[in-house]
């Protein structure tokens, strides 16, 4: 218990800053304050705590867990054009919201898109449909947790447990500390899990005798040389990552982390250093992941490697129940802190499960977007803030907060999937399928309310197809698939171990092109908004 009991410590200190930070502040029932931490966020705190948000339990048990089992090729799927999109996206659209925010008084981005499009309900069906889609992310911070301290304390506090607790202190400073406890947090964290990369990598790697001797044998060995090569993802696989990161800046927290900012020219800065935050936290996680393999001598490693030995060699004599046992099983969401419990002294395995527990806590960010969000787009929208005042609507979005973390706990303590599936195949493919929302709203004059309706509508549609598909079709053994149709020899949808392909790409690839089309067609079909509104938003009209 030595490592949880140090980690303990640790959420008690995350949940002093967070709430210290919000009492800094002399205008605690002014919703900006509250949401935006009076968009006043100096360059640091803001570089630290936009990188900090998007990293979750995703960057570092999720991809560990992913490369485990499918090699370094996780490293490309995600790392690479993520560290190049994202940045790009917060130059080009982040700046603008900025502007916008801050000319307009913006707090979310619905009410952009109400103005803009001179819309009223259309933008509540937005805002439901970000707020869905956000959920599976919160849900990935109450596995992340639970999974951590199962992991940490070897197995004496429960999942369940864990999960709560995490769910606990993160609505707890996010209740009291608003968007600037949150904030403070998150740089804090962040500064805690970037040095965990590095000295995680150290110690694990002079555990285990030297990466190279880990390297050569995973090298040496056919059952284990592909991991460090493609071959376990197909071309169209790999390419269908490039749609993944345009997620990013879709996200509702993201484009309220924007607002947040006290000047442009914090994101010069964060265009500058993001790329360089993303390989520190990605390259150890995925290396650590993928050199797990050879860690035969920890129990639990080689417990996973069996499951995953009995799936591949035993598929067809087993029940459902046992191949779902297995999965469980052979899942290496918890594989960082396997690998440290067994080769680092007690201490400093709950310093670094500390540093890991810093990345699961940023669903932070998530919980008080949708705060803000119902707050401010269904609350205060249809006249809440007007009847019952701007402190009514600080309490509403402290109810929420409560009401969405306790949502979120119960659907992580029965979902199956792992942690990097569930990312990939909702929470990012429903928001890089609302990406023309951002870019039609921002760059193109002829875009419709109509437009940014179809697009919603796709989006949301489409994700709970992928959902129901799953949910009747079985998951089969890693490395198979089970396909529906044909076309041009190429099945037309597919079940995978990871999720589903159509075509062979991930769903987010037809997704994102039907949905740039929908608001290409449906806007040039319907009426656009007037001329002033058109010349608020751009120079010339047309």
């Amino acid at each position: 218990m030595i490592p949880a009991i140090v980690v303990f410590v640790y959420l008690a200190s995350v949940l002093y800053i967070g709430i210290f930070a919000f009492r800094r502040s002399a205008q605690r029932d002014k919703a900006e304050d509250y949401f935006l931490a009076g968009r006043s966020l100096g360059v640091v705190v803001f570089l630290l705590s936009l990188f900090g948000t998007n990293m979750t339990a995703f960057a570092l048990l999720g991809s560990s867990g992913h490369a485990f089992g499918n090699g370094i090729v996780t490293y490309g799927l995600m790392a690479s054009s993520s560290a190049l999109i994202v940045p790009l996206s917060l130059f080009f659209i982040g700046t603008r919201m900025w502007a916008l925010g801050k000319k307009y008084g913006f707090m979310t981005p619905v009410q952009m898109f109400r103005d803009r499009w001179e819309c009223g309900h259309i933008g509540t069906v937005i805002t439901i449909v970000q707020a869905v889609l956000l959920i599976p992310y919160i849900i990935i911070g109450v596995m992340g947790g639970g999974t951590t301290m199962n992991a940490i304390s070897g197995g004496r506090i429960p999942f369940w447990v864990g999960g709560a607790i995490v769910a606990m202190v993160v609505m707890s400073y996010v209740f009291f500390g608003g968007m600037r406890g949150t904030a403070w947090v998150n740089a804090f964290q962040t500064t805690l899990f970037l040095l965990f990369g590095a000295i995680a990598l150290g110690v694990i790697g002079a555990g285990m005798g030297g990466f190279g001797k880990a390297v050569s044998e995973l090298a040496s060995s056919p059952a284990t040389s592909a991991l460090l090569t493609r071959e376990r993802v197909s071309p169209l696989y790999f390419f269908s990552y490039t749609f993944i990161p345009l997620s990013s800046i879709c996200f509702p927290h993201i484009i309220i982390f924007c607002l947040t900012a006290e000047r442009v020219q914090h994101f010069k800065k964060t265009v500058i250093l993001y790329p360089l935050c993303m390989l520190a936290i990605w390259l150890p996680a995925v290396f650590l992941g993928v050199t797990a393999n050879r860690a035969v001598e920890v129990p639990a490693i080689q417990a996973k490697l069996e499951a995953r030995k009995t799936l591949a060699t035993q598929s067809a004599t087993l029940s459902p129940e046992q191949k779902t046992e297995l999965r469980a099983k052979a899942a290496g969401d918890d594989i960082l802190v396997r690998l440290l419990e067994h080769y680092a002294p007690l201490w400093l395995v709950g310093l670094l499960g500390a540093g890991i527990m810093a990345a699961v806590m940023a669903s932070d960010s998530q919980i008080l977007a949708l705060s803000t969000m119902f707050t401010e787009d269904i609350f205060a929208f249809y006249e809440g803030k007007t009847r019952f005042g701007e402190a009514a609507q600080v309490r509403t979005g402290h109810i929420f907060v409560i009401l969405i973390t306790v949502i979120a706990y119960v659907i992580a303590l029965r979902w199956p999937q792992s942690i990097f599936d569930l990312a990939v195949q909702f929470a990012f493919s429903g928001y890089s399928a609302l990406m023309p929302l951002l870019v039609g709203a921002l760059f193109w004059k002829r875009s419709t309310k109509w437009g940014a309706l179809a697009v919603t509508l796709w989006a949301a549609a489409s994700v709970i197809a992928v959902a129901v598909f799953q949910s009747i079709v079985s998951a089969p053994t890693p490395g198979a698939e089970v396909g529906f149709g044909s076309l041009f020899g190429q099945a037309i949808i597919s079940r995978t171990a990871a999720g589903t392909s159509v075509f062979g790409f991930l769903p987010v690839v037809p997704m994102v092109i039907i949905s740039a089309l929908l608001m290409i067609v449906v806007s040039l079909l319907t009426a656009k908004p007037s001329e002033q509104t058109i010349r608020r938003y751009f120079r010339q009209t047309i």
